[in-house]
């Protein structure tokens, strides 16, 4: 005699199980690179917090610059870009640096917005300087030259 709820709690656990699988891995494909974190830190003083946002606050600059096109490029080899965007403080639109932003031509406008968001992160805005050649040696190492470049003419 076999009991016939055995199939149906054999599914229902498959699928509780694949459920928990698909929302690890998605978890996994959103953590920021490990390996750019502690870059970021051992190189530059800084928090893994301070590195995670940081470097979100360039990326999310570069996604501005860039096309569609390009950023996907930048992206494909920086594992988890989206816990990097996520992470990225938005910039304060009532500090004094952000009221300046709008006098500012688009450029000088968008490397603000990013100061602010470093201020926010406890760095100085200095820092936006240190992080980019970071940023674009390890896209270099990971997706060739042509990747690095795409990545450091946009956040020049």
């Amino acid at each position: 005699m076999s009991n016939p709820r055995i199939p149906l709690i054999v599914v229902f656990c498959m699928f509780i199980g694949g459920a928990a699988l698909a929302q690890t891995s998605a978890s996994k494909a959103q953590s920021p690179s490990p390996e750019l974190v502690s870059q970021l830190t051992k190189q530059l003083s800084v928090t893994p917090a301070q590195a995670t946002g940081g470097a979100g606050a360039l990326f999310a600059l570069a996604k501005t610059r860039l096309s569609a096109t390009d950023f996907s490029k930048v992206a494909a080899v920086v594992p988890g870009m989206n816990g990097f965007l996520k992470a990225a403080p938005a910039p304060d639109t009532k500090s004094g640096l952000s009221n300046l932003t709008g006098s500012l031509p688009g450029g000088l406008s968008d490397l603000a917005s990013t100061a602010t968001s470093f201020q926010k992160l406890g760095l100085s805005p200095d820092m936006v300087s240190k992080f980019a050649p970071v940023l674009t040696s390890f896209v270099q190492s990971k997706g060739g030259a042509s990747v690095a470049s795409l990545l450091s003419g946009a956040l020049k």
